[in-house]
């Protein structure tokens, strides 16, 4: 016997419980349905003990991340700027240099990534955002690999390399597994209704992507919602089938279930394509889900007594150009007097040469990078942690889905299509901030938005 809501969300991510949240605001009886045992989805913070935590999934905001930070300001949870006080490092062919801003000191590729980020700008100002597959050169840029056109543009002066340096945390994979058209409409996203997308935001620390971290951890913000939906989130609770009559919605969870008027499915759309459909997904749709899986990411971190780095005038930001284990690292350390905290990206290339060796080499490995940039003191961490978001068998990789040539132009227009009373939400549902947090919450409010607006 199934229980009775007017909605059912699926999935207690960010983009689930920001709609759960304002359905319930308007009124509606509301229940969530997580798989895993805890609420946060990509977002997920490590305990270091004594109240402080690190993040282990995503975590970074900053500026046109308006919907995120009006989130956090209204849960009450503050923000700090990432540390960069001082130099990063750029270790390319086995030598570290040190370097102030945020593009790395490669004079052989600088004159060719500098000409390659101005097109992209100026290229993504032309992609209609909420219908790329329409921009006015679409079938070809999306027959093409951003690599493709990457190494047209830059010559090969090593400009590739280290755009794939970005996409390595950005898409988990390189920039010859997404189209081109993606690529211009997810740079076209970073920004909002009044500021056009750069990927100098994207990839910048100081006034882009990267600037703040959150008081308590990201994960905070779904812990806080979770509290504010108040016993309406049920853990445990992985969903199995979907079935729908014209009338109602019943999804089918291992903790039982439920009929509602309305469905939001706020899961990864690779997941969302698993799922046992009656009726069967328009087979558009279904395709669509299946080829947007995630790309490959870990976040290897170690923990020191202090972050020893900040005394030598460094500010933990490392940039690794092809060869090594991680492809970027950041100072993740708490703020306040705690723990020094190093993180590396394990992305795309680099998680498929490393993933599959025996933990050991891979921490001495990851271990040795982050000495080449913060010194041989960080051969020796108190303590080493790893996420894998592969493993995670409610994400199956992270940190979002880019689309491969062919994709955009062929199916696009079925990405948020409702099928029947199943609304979709989640971050990779958002044009603006495409896989980030703030993507995350603006397809929340919007997805609730069509819910209210649907006819009953």
């Amino acid at each position: 016997m199934s229980r009775a809501a007017d909605v059912v969300v699926v999935g207690a991510g960010l983009a689930g419980l920001t709609a759960a949240d304002a359905l319930v605001t308007a009124g509606r009886d509301v229940v969530v349905l997580e798989a895993r045992d805890r609420v946060g989805g990509r977002l997920v913070n490590h305990d270091l003990g004594d109240g402080l935590v690190a993040e282990a999934g995503g975590q970074f905001v900053g500026p046109t991340q308006n919907q995120v930070l009006g989130l956090a300001a209204e849960l009450g949870v503050a923000t700090f700027p990432t540390y960069a006080a001082g130099d990063s490092v750029y270790v390319h062919g086995g030598r570290a240099r040190r370097f102030g801003g945020d593009i790395p000191p490669d004079p052989l590729a600088l004159p060719g990534l500098g000409l390659a980020m101005a097109r992209m700008n100026r290229l993504a100002r032309t992609i209609p955002l909420e219908e790329p597959w329409t921009a006015r050169h679409a079938r070809r840029w999306d027959g093409t690999t951003f690599a493709t056109w990457l190494r047209r543009v830059t010559a090969g002066t090593g400009g590739l390399d280290l755009v794939d340096v970005f996409l390595g945390s950005a898409y988990g994979a390189t920039a010859a597994e997404a189209s081109l058209l993606f690529s211009l409409h997810y740079i076209a996203g970073m920004g909002d209704e009044h500021t056009p997308g750069t990927i100098d935001r994207g990839i910048a620390v100081a006034g882009g992507a990267q600037e703040l971290r959150f008081h308590g951890g990201s994960q905070l913000l779904a812990v806080r919602l979770a509290r504010r939906l108040d016993g309406r989130v049920v853990l445990g609770a992985p969903v199995r089938a979907v079935e729908q009559d014209g009338r109602s919605v019943t999804v089918r969870s291992d903790a039982g279930a439920w009929t509602a008027r309305h469905v939001v499915l706020a899961v990864p759309p690779v997941l969302a394509a698993r799922v046992s459909w009656s009726p069967r997904l328009p087979p558009q749709q279904e395709a669509l889900f299946g080829r947007l899986a995630f790309g490959a990411l870990a976040k290897c971190e170690a923990v020191y007594d202090e972050p020893f780095w900040r005394a030598d005038g460094l500010n933990g930001q490392g940039v690794f150009r092809a060869g090594s284990t991680v492809c970027s690292m950041f100072d993740n350390s708490p703020p306040g007097d705690g723990p020094g905290v190093l993180m590396g990206f394990l992305g795309g290339r680099q998680w498929r040469a490393w993933a599959g060796r025996p933990a050991r080499h891979r921490r001495g490995a990851v271990l040795r990078a982050f000495a080449q940039v913060a010194g041989r003191r960080a051969l020796r961490p108190r303590e080493y942690f790893e996420q894998d978001w592969t493993a995670e068998p409610w994400t199956l990789g992270g940190p979002t889905a880019a689309a491969a040539p062919g994709v955009l132009t062929a199916l696009g227009p079925w990405r948020d299509r409702p099928f029947g009373r199943v609304h979709f939400a989640g971050a990779e549902h958002a044009d603006y901030w495409n896989g980030y947090m703030d993507g995350a919450v603006r397809s929340g409010r919007d997805t609730a938005r069509a819910v209210l607006a649907a006819a009953d």
